[in-house]
């Protein structure tokens, strides 16, 4: 249910020939810091990079918001890659605590009334596990110029999509996140990535 890192590859490089952008680049960051946290905690190593790297596999489709989440879904079910179809809706919610699509989500909502219910049937039924949650990490640490301080990123996401009435508690959410991993590789995740964080944050 796991593409290979070749096929995983190809997939990335024939979705970003349909819509350029630093949308890659950042899925290929998302990717090596999720091998290397997954290294580290004596998970799969190769399914936390595939995750990683495809995570925003859906937005071959062009210039999206929420629906990039649910086209890359159905890319991945229509592959019987069903591990890296939910990483695909899970990736942007790090919360499950009943706030829904529209309070996480840091963007416009462009998805049909069919999609939003598939995504929201998902948040309700599914138990996040340690790679949905690995991946929401990278997603909130990984620029397309390298990994960054989780604040930097965040405060970039903010500055594009503005705030709404929940975005300090995605935030908690998503340090609450790094705060397990933390006690899962026994270190600070930031020592894992201590030059390259500096160069990106301090820039």
């Amino acid at each position: 249910m796991i593409p290979s890192k070749e096929e995983a590859n190809i997939l990335l490089e024939k979705a970003h020939d349909s819509n350029p952008g630093p949308w890659a680049d950042h899925s290929r960051t998302v990717a090596r810091l999720a091998e290397t946290i997954a290294k580290e905690c004596g998970l799969d190593a190769h399914r936390a990079y595939v995750s990683g790297l495809l995570h925003d596999i859906g937005r071959y489709e062009g210039v999206r918001d929420l629906h990039h989440i649910y086209a890359g879904y159905e890319m991945m079910k229509s592959k019987g890659y069903d591990e890296i179809a939910r990483i695909c809706l899970s990736h942007s919610f790090p919360s499950q605590d009943g706030i829904g699509v529209y309070g996480l989500y840091s963007g416009n909502s462009d998805c049909t009334p069919a999609e939003i219910e598939v995504i929201t049937s998902f948040l309700s039924d599914t138990t996040f596990d340690d790679y949905d949650s690995l991946v929401q990490l990278g997603d909130a640490m990984g620029l397309a110029e390298g990994i960054c301080l989780i604040d930097v990123r965040l405060v970039d996401v903010v500055r594009r999509y503005g705030f709404n009435d929940f975005t300090l508690k995605k935030w908690d959410a998503i340090f609450a996140i790094k705060d397990r991993f933390d006690k899962l590789c026994g270190k600070n995740i930031y020592d894992l990535f201590y030059d390259e964080i500096r160069e990106i944050s301090f820039r």
